[in-house]
């Protein structure tokens, strides 16, 4: 009998076979380890691309600001400052996080008679509404910061030069705002020639028998210069900064002593982002297919102006 050895054929033949699955279990655990993580590769190269693409991606994953409290957007408001430092980027993101929010007219106000709404909010919005709370919370980096923010863009200064919310003191009209107020500067004259246009003399405030539109003891004559329905093309948007404002004119609204009867924001030389009356909310649409309607243009003209940050002063 030839005595088997405890290290014979056999043993090193199971024993390679053995090493053999060991080794292809390795060779797929890698190949699987591999595809996961190209996989996960592509996920992020996919998400990096989008967010080039769109990069107010980020504004998607936040609560409706009309749904928030004071403390709760005082919470994200930094983060503004952090995903867009450009100021006028960071206007264009707050906008467009704020569309959607209901529509009340008249709901700004100084806390106190004859008008007693409140200084700034984001629950309800108006058109101009919209554009100065916008100003005011792109940059603030709390909802007390807003507040005072806001003071400085909707109320006129004292003789002093404090600026005291009443409401005599507030910017009512949008024309008058436009021409004087140091953060909503008319640009109109820059886009077109002198020749195209259109001009009127006006009364701020002053109805066609005199009296005052509102009780403020105050009144103001100007002549405007605003953009006619002729020259309201694509050209012209071409012309008009990335985020700016614009006025809508009104001729109905002269004998009351009022230039304009809306206004709203431009982006990228293409949506108009405005609170809404008929849509009863703020919304986001192709600016040259909202003012000109099946049935012709909805406005008279119009007056753009650029949004200056308070670091510029």
């Amino acid at each position: 009998m030839v005595p088997r050895c405890s290290w014979g054929f056999n043993d090193s033949f199971h024993w390679f076979r053995s090493g053999e699955k060991s080794v292809n279990w390795f060779v797929r655990y890698r190949a699987k380890i591999f595809i996961s993580m190209s996989l996960l590769g592509l996920v992020v190269l996919a998400n990096i691309v989008f967010m080039k693409q769109d990069p107010y991606q980020w504004l998607y994953t936040l609560p409706k600001p009309w749904t928030l409290s004071p403390d709760e957007v005082t919470e994200i408001l930094p983060r503004f400052q952090q995903h867009f430092p450009d100021f006028q980027e960071r206007l264009k993101a707050f906008a467009i996080w704020r569309v959607g929010t209901p529509y009340e007219i008249f709901k700004l106000g100084e806390e106190i008679a004859p008008d007693p709404d409140p200084l700034i909010r984001l629950d309800v919005s108006d058109c101009t509404a919209h554009v100065l709370t916008t100003l005011a919370f792109a940059q603030s980096n709390s909802w007390q910061e807003a507040r005072q923010n806001m003071i400085r863009i909707h109320y006129k200064p004292d003789g002093s030069g404090r600026k005291i919310p009443t409401y005599k003191t507030r910017w009512h009209f949008t024309a008058d705002r436009i021409t004087a107020n140091p953060y909503t500067v008319n640009i109109t004259d820059s886009l077109l020639a002198a020749d195209k246009l259109a001009a009127v003399k006006i009364t701020l405030n002053q109805e066609a028998d005199g009296s005052e539109f509102l009780p403020l003891d105050w009144t103001r004559a100007v002549e405007l210069k605003y953009i006619p329905n002729d020259q309201i093309t694509p050209e012209l948007m071409k012309r008009l900064p990335d985020v700016c404002g614009v006025a809508f004119v009104k001729k109905s609204y002269f004998k009351k002593g009022i230039f304009f009867g809306h206004e709203g924001m431009i982006i990228d030389r293409q949506e108009l982002i405005h609170a809404s009356q008929s849509v009863g909310k703020t919304a986001r649409v192709d600016f040259l297919d909202y003012y000109f309607s099946s049935s012709g243009p909805i406005f008279d003209g119009i007056m753009i102006y650029r949004f200056v940050p308070f670091s510029s002063h």
